[in-house]
């Protein structure tokens, strides 16, 4: 019997894994969830098949219900992102960065381009000495009208990402425009590649560490946030 419990456990974490990209962990009282943020942001339009994405009409209600939920103490966010699309990346950004609950992001492979945002949004962030984070101006895709409307928009749109990530990290906005600027490390853009170590030097992750280390912080700041 106790076997069966045990396998009908497994394959319901199984289907939770598979329907949202999470799960939720216990230990000692303690309920994490934890969210992967994997391969491309899926925005406004489908990517083709067979590219691994991630949706953000599923991680935002997600959010919305992690934050309420009574059975959830705190939130790690596992990123190995490529990118994707700048709004629906923001959006969940600015979502996670809203939460009351402790939240703990963890750079594994790849945080890159509007996975940068994502990466700084937690309230504490960590990043693997192997993993890389590819910063670079916003691009865009198809038809571009060659007339000023079109570089004011890009500049807005640059703007509200150095402003959300210089405000949740501690990178300064000379030393990140630096970083966007920079010609001799992408050979078909402008921009910056980074290593763990390279990211928690200049401010941008708070610590290089491994899952455990995120998960120790994690539990710290539930804790302190229950006797609180």
């Amino acid at each position: 019997m106790d076997e069966e419990k045990r396998d009908n456990g497994s394959a319901e974490k199984m289907d939770e894994i598979c329907e949202s990209g999470g799960v939720i962990a216990k230990k000692d009282g303690v309920r994490i969830h934890c969210l992967t943020i994997i391969g491309q942001i899926e925005g406004h339009y489908e990517l083709g098949d067979g590219q691994k994405a991630t949706k953000y009409e599923h991680i935002i209600p997600l959010l919305v219900s992690i934050e309420e939920s009574d059975d959830v103490d705190g939130l790690l966010l596992v990123l190995n992102t490529m990118g994707g699309d700048v709004e629906a990346g923001l959006a969940i950004a600015e979502m996670v960065a809203g939460m009351k609950k402790p939240t703990v992001s963890l750079v594994l492979g790849g945080g890159h381009s509007i996975g940068v945002p994502l990466a700084v949004c937690a309230d504490r962030s960590f990043i693997v000495p192997s993993a890389t984070m590819t910063i670079h101006p916003v691009r865009i895709s198809g038809v571009v009208i060659g007339v000023p409307q079109t570089y004011y928009y890009f500049e807005r749109m640059q703007d509200r990402i150095i402003s959300f990530i210089t405000g949740h990290s501690g990178v300064s906005e000379e030393n990140f425009r630096a970083m966007l600027r920079r010609t001799d490390q992408i050979a078909t853009d402008t921009g910056s590649l980074i290593d763990g170590t390279e990211a928690v030097s200049c401010g941008l992750i708070d610590r290089c560490g491994s899952l455990s280390d995120a998960l120790d912080e994690l539990h710290r700041m539930i804790n302190e946030n229950k006797r609180n």
